[in-house]
């Protein structure tokens, strides 16, 4: 199962505070003033076996059986959801993936050969591209509860994250300020260079999401070069400048320097050898943090790409030589922005989002942890 790079930050595991159980419970609160029924998915990764499946209410896990080609239909995974103004609460197991919840109609979800296939909106034929929906992404393990709201693919159906400490107080993020369901999709309406292609539509009228920059590119709704002219910059101004990036805030002196030699950005280390290279990005390699600013599991090249990946969606680099830029007042301050990502941030009540995949850099991503989760909460929250 492949998840969205958003969930990047919460795959490392820190030491427990205690024993986490084998499933913990998970409560679901349906404040979204809709009337449609609402259907819910955890679907991931077994940890201790690798294993791809579904869990069911009680929390207890069921591998998905062998798909096909062309794929074939999944075993129905799908839990009844609270009503409006209600709740219910489920069992979360240990594993690492999603869970999906749609309004109205059950989610279609076929199997390949080589496991799940997930939604792909960004597809016109896509099954699931006229359904409401949308998904948080966790990993539950040893070392605690990580769980996120997330917009990297996609800005549809509000909700927030929150989880239960031992000493009985909550954290969540992921509540849109009042108005912000509607805020975010006026502002994006009223962003001049085809952002408001990004938004979907059914027949019937209804909002179903935005896209992603990245899928916005890839459709053809957002033009390929529509951050070409900041790109260009950074690239003229670190061609006769250095620009320092100190990728690991607790290791302050571990710093690398980059500059611009034709089409390529060069690093180095303290020591002057060159430790990796990137090739000039397009708007897609940035908007998606990948292709040419790849991010491996690494210590060099992906620490060093995904500074890179937030500092040209955030346009700090040409006010800031010195990155990561970990201040917001200083982001998304260009004319030539990512302004899916900025439009998001700003209807956040706590300014907190998944806008693209390393969001996180920072800690400005909405994420919430904890070493020993009493208890996991989705909230979904209304659309006005």
């Amino acid at each position: 199962m492949v998840i969205a790079s958003g969930l990047t930050a919460i795959s490392a595991t820190t030491p427990a505070q205690a024993a986490v159980p084998a499933t913990i419970p998970l409560t679901f609160t349906n404040n979204s003033g809709r009337s449609e029924p609402i259907y819910i998915y955890n679907l991931g990764t077994l940890l201790t076996t690798g294993q791809q499946g579904w869990a069911d209410a009680n929390g207890t896990f069921h591998p998905w059986p062998a798909g096909g080609n062309p794929p074939t239909p999944a075993p129905d995974a799908s839990i009844a959801g609270p009503a409006n103004g209600g709740s219910k609460t489920i069992r979360m197991p240990k594993f690492s993936g999603r869970i999906y919840f749609s309004y109205g109609q059950k989610l279609v979800f076929k199997l390949t050969t080589g496991g799940l296939v997930q939604p792909a909106v960004q597809n016109p034929t896509d099954p699931n591209r006229n359904i409401l929906f949308n998904w948080s992404e966790y990993t539950l393990n040893d070392g605690g509860l990580w769980i996120n709201s997330t917009q990297v693919d996609m800005f549809s159906a509000p909700y927030a994250v929150g989880v239960k400490l031992a000493n009985g107080t909550t954290k969540n993020t992921g509540h849109l300020k009042p108005g912000g369901y509607n805020g975010f999709y006026n502002a994006l309406r009223g962003q001049p260079g085809g952002w408001a292609n990004l938004i979907q539509t059914r027949s019937d009228g209804t909002v179903l999401r935005a896209l992603a920059p990245s899928h916005g590119i890839g459709t053809g709704t957002l033009p390929a070069t529509v951050l070409d002219d900041y790109i260009n910059r950074v690239w003229q101004r670190y061609s006769t400048s250095t620009l320092t990036v100190t990728p690991f805030a607790n290791q302050p002196n571990t710093k690398y320097y980059g500059r611009v030699s034709g089409n390529v950005m060069n690093f180095t280390n303290g020591s002057g050898a060159t430790v990796t290279s990137f090739q000039k990005p397009d708007s897609d390699s940035v908007f998606g943090c990948y292709k040419r600013l790849d991010a491996p599991n690494d210590q060099v090249r992906g620490p060093i790409s995904r500074t890179l990946c937030a500092g040209f969606n955030r346009s700090t680099l040409l006010t800031n030589p010195n990155q990561p830029d970990t201040s917001s007042a200083n982001f998304y301050k260009d004319v030539v922005t990512n302004h899916y990502a900025r439009k998001i941030h700003a209807q956040m009540v706590d300014g907190k989002a998944y806008a693209f995949a390393f969001d996180d850099v920072g800690a400005h991503e909405s994420l919430v942890h904890d070493g020993n989760p009493q208890q996991a909460y989705i909230t979904l929250d209304p659309f006005n």
